[in-house]
């Protein structure tokens, strides 16, 4: 399933997973400078919600073309079940 965001939304992602990336490099720089534990795990949750928030960012603005995918794969052939097991196991790999 490929993934075609509109301009608004790409911009939202990338804002997403660029927040994540310097909250990451933070977390990395805290732990060579032997900051403090609770700083540390503080800084990485909110760099992990930033991710998560990222990820369900695609799948809620990529649903409608992942429900097309799906249909396009029955009527190719693909079995609906097979489909929907597909977009399920995507969906919860952020869970």
């Amino acid at each position: 399933m490929d993934l075609d965001l509109a301009g608004a939304e790409l911009k939202s992602v990338l804002n997403r997973l660029r927040r994540a990336q310097g909250q990451i490099s933070g977390v990395i720089k805290m732990i060579e400078e032997g900051r403090d534990c609770e700083d540390v795990v503080t800084q990485l949750a909110a760099a992990s919600r930033a991710l998560d928030r990222a990820g369900f960012a695609i799948i809620a603005t990529g649903l409608q073309q992942c429900l097309t995918d799906v249909e396009d794969g029955a009527k190719n052939g693909e079995d609906r079940d097979a489909m929907r097991g597909r977009l399920e196991k995507l969906f919860l790999s952020l869970a």
